[in-house]
């Protein structure tokens, strides 16, 4: 890196990747056979590459970048303002005017939720992590330490620090660093499409919260501390709670003295319509955790919202919290933090997916016209289409057949009509799109023109491999 910054030249660029840097969840041997790809600038909803290619951004930057590229300076104007006053002061006896002005107003957006204290972290894990801890010393100062488990739902993905790995029900992920600390009991997920209740909304609820009451007693009523859930799960493919779910958890909760945390990390500000999904989803979470959105990608920043009634010891005295982070409620980050928020509201990004949900909605679900399309699922901008070697039987793909649909065929479309998505098989095989909050309908029906088109070279595709087989 010279004086003017990092290279822009893609042999430096594939050099520095390929023999320094670790990637997240990468096969770094996949490198062998092909570049990096490495994104050197954003453009409103498009990123682009270092070999100059266009791509709409998708999946907003792993659901993160809700305002897209475009507000870049004005942002950037806050964090250098900031910086210029206070680089720099940790949350521990003292603070700062950003850290105390974003507490207020991110509890002014919760107060629908009864959520009025705001504990600050540097990411979503972290959020996850100590919404954990105050479990434990909430539990503890009430005279109920033995609460010691947890409860959370198969496939959820609720973060990778040994604490908020316990509650992620993903096997690839926790099995290397078993045994976890955190005993947990998983429960099954909103799945509709494969739930053999699915079809009946008010028979799908009941026996989801059934399943949760049972191993609520299983564990044991008095041990449980928590039970932690997104409004709409991520991993496995947007899947959507139905009417009542969120209403019975609560009931459940107050039931046994377990508190409910809210992990909405993806669906907090705006990816779901509101400003957090249980508004949408009559969710009474005691805890909110959060990160992703609240700065529309622009700096790492997360935490935890609690009510009064779960602050009650620490605000007190009658306990004090025993966890804290270096870069927790950063300067410089609830900066960015406010003048995000103030876009939010400006631009009325909020109003913007909610009035094209509807639009979004019916041109995925005319996908299904692609014969190996079986279920399109989500809310606001937030969707998965799952994809299916059979319709109607369901039936899923082999692996080695997943990893040809998406990671050969898939992949490559995408990459050759410009769109940036996931392609997941954390559960059967979906493809996840997340667009930027400011995307308008132009660009919607881009993104999913483009599926379209490589949904339909993928059926072709599958019908000569299939055909080949027999």
């Amino acid at each position: 890196m010279g004086p003017t910054g990092p290279s822009t030249d893609m042999a430096t660029l594939q050099r520095q990747v390929t023999s320094h840097l670790l990637l997240n969840f990468t096969d770094m041997s996949e490198f062998d056979r092909s570049d990096v790809r490495v994104f050197v600038r954003g453009d409103r909803c498009h990123v682009v590459d270092a070999h100059g290619r266009r791509a709409i951004d998708g999946i907003s930057g792993l659901f993160c970048t809700n305002l897209g590229h475009g507000f870049g300076a004005e942002i950037g104007a806050a964090a250098q303002s900031q910086l210029a006053r206070l680089a720099f002061t940790p949350s521990w006896y003292v603070t700062h005017p950003a850290a105390a002005a974003l507490a207020e107003r991110l509890a002014e957006l919760a107060s629908p939720l009864g959520l009025s204290r705001v504990f600050l972290t540097s990411g979503g894990g972290e959020a996850n992590e100590a919404a954990w801890k105050l479990a434990r010393q909430w539990h503890a100062a009430n005279g109920q330490p033995q609460r010691r488990k947890a409860i959370s739902r198969r496939l959820a993905y609720h973060g990778t620090s040994l604490g908020a790995l316990s509650f992620t029900g993903l096997p690839y992920a926790r099995h290397p660093f078993e045994p976890l600390p955190i005993p947990t009991a998983f429960v099954s997920n909103t799945n509709a499409y494969r739930h053999p209740l699915g079809n009946d909304e008010a028979a799908f609820t009941a026996a989801l919260l059934a399943e949760v009451e049972e191993t609520i007693q299983w564990e044991g009523p008095d041990q449980v501390a928590i039970l932690i859930a997104e409004p709409v799960q991520n991993s496995g493919g947007s899947f959507t709670p139905p009417a009542g779910y969120w209403k019975g958890l609560r009931a459940l909760c107050d039931k046994y003295g377990i508190l409910l945390v809210a992990d909405e990390v993806i669906t907090g500000f705006g990816r779901v319509g509101e400003w957090f999904g249980s508004l949408r989803f009559d969710g009474r979470p005691d805890m909110l955790t959060f990160a992703k959105g609240v700065t529309g990608g622009h700096a790492p920043l997360g935490g935890v919202l609690v009510s009064e009634r779960v602050a009650a010891p620490f605000v007190s005295g009658d306990a004090v919290f025993t966890h804290g982070l270096t870069f927790g409620g950063h300067p410089l980050t609830t900066s960015v933090a406010l003048a995000a928020l103030d876009i939010y509201e400006r631009e009325d990004v909020l109003g913007n997916v909610r009035a094209n949900e509807p639009f979004l909605r019916a041109g995925l679900d005319e996908l299904r016209r692609v014969p190996i399309v079986g279920d399109v699922r989500g809310a606001g901008y937030f969707w998965s289409v799952e994809l299916v070697k059979d319709r109607g039987t369901k039936q899923t793909w082999e692996e080695d057949e997943a990893n040809w649909l998406l990671r050969d065929i898939l992949t490559a479309q995408m990459v050759e009509r410009g769109l940036l998505c996931r392609l997941d098989d954390r559960g059967d095989p979906v493809i996840q799109l997340s667009p930027p909050l400011v995307a308008d309908r132009v660009l919607l029906d881009s993104m999913v023109s483009i599926v379209g088109a490589a949904l339909e070279a993928a059926w072709v595709g599958w019908q000569s491999r299939a055909g080949h087989a027999a």
